[in-house]
């Protein structure tokens, strides 16, 4: 079992409060990203997890026992770190078994564990190296190794991907993603990158200044956010905004649509405006039109999209997936 409770949880540095009050609940063995800009308190709220940081108040429950002040040794999790953390001098078998040998566990059964993990993230042949004869990615599945043969409650990941390539950082996704599904065992993700949030997750938690802003599912926020924040963030390319005279006509501060939502055509529409740039992405092409009045918005094409810079264009809103928002930015009704 690995479910984590976190009620009326908060972080303050001195005056400063970095997470005011938090409350949230994650099932056993889901997979669930904390996901938002720099400095909102991700992973902040991930080392108060951890035990890495002392709350200041509030408690934080895992399978309903209190261990706000258990020590994090003792506290039945493991934490993959955004630097591999591996010992440069011990080859892959003991840098996998090394928190098993420090727990005192028998030779036999640091064996048989260091292989089972060893072999569930293909790093068999790899044992007898050192972590410099690895690439980026084989270095991340050693240190996920070393999570694993503690079988913990739930495995916590701090940006795990952020010192590897685009190409392995795909990779790594995949690899964790179906490490997940394997295992069954509660997985807390933290991330920038909303695109790894929507691609890996069971639930995602937005954040913003410490605070909640959404929790749910990857589809919930994208076609259901919350506020323009979270339809702002979750989404790529971003969700286009309009404000003033336009969004008044439809009772709001803003509107926002999504690239997907808005039809390019070369004769009429509901706003005009000169193309600026053209992104070909092969399956998509993305047009960023200098809208009159408006600004620059984004309409996602088809990849065999013609249109180029200096072309005047038509842009029409789908009228089913406008979103409408107040001043303070909360999401309005459809109604």
């Amino acid at each position: 079992m690995g479910s984590i409770v976190l009620e009326n949880v908060t972080k303050t540095f001195g005056t400063h409060t970095v997470i005011p009050p938090i409350n949230l609940s994650i099932e056993d063995g889901s997979f669930v990203v904390f996901v938002g800009p720099s400095g909102c308190g991700k992973s902040t709220l991930l080392r108060l997890i951890a035990g890495l940081e002392d709350t200041t108040t509030g408690v934080i429950k895992l399978d309903g026992a209190d261990m706000t002040d258990t020590i994090p040794a003792k506290r039945q999790l493991s934490m993959v770190f955004q630097s591999y953390a591996l010992y440069p001098h011990m080859s892959v078998y003991n840098n996998i078994a090394f928190p098993l040998k420090m727990a005192n566990v028998d030779k036999a059964t640091i064996d048989r564990k260091v292989r089972d993990a060893a072999q569930t993230l293909n790093l068999a042949e790899y044992l007898d190296r050192r972590p410099r004869e690895l690439s980026g990615g084989q270095r991340q599945r050693v240190a996920i190794g070393r999570a694993i043969v503690r079988e913990p409650k739930a495995f916590l990941f701090d940006e795990p991907l952020s010192n590897l390539d685009a190409a392995l950082r795909v990779n790594m996704r995949l690899e964790i993603s179906e490490l997940h599904q394997q295992l069954k065992t509660t997985m807390i993700y933290v991330t920038h990158d909303q695109v790894e949030a929507m691609t890996m997750a069971d639930k995602i938690v937005v954040l913003n200044a410490g605070r909640i802003e959404q929790y749910g599912t990857p589809m919930e926020l994208y076609r259901s956010p919350a506020n323009r924040f979270v339809a702002g963030f979750i989404g790529s390319p971003k969700m286009n905004f309009v404000d003033g005279a336009e969004a008044a006509k439809l009772g709001a501060a803003s509107i926002g649509i999504r690239p997907e939502h808005i039809a390019i055509t070369r004769d009429q529409g509901t706003w005009t405006g000169r193309v600026q740039v053209v992104e070909h992405l092969g399956s998509d092409t993305f047009i960023h039109v200098n809208v009159e009045g408006i600004g620059l918005m984004t309409v996602r094409a088809e990849g065999d999209d013609e249109h180029r810079p200096g072309d005047v264009v038509w842009l029409t809103p789908n009228p089913e997936h406008v979103y409408r928002f107040d001043k303070a930015g909360a999401r309005l009704s459809t109604n």
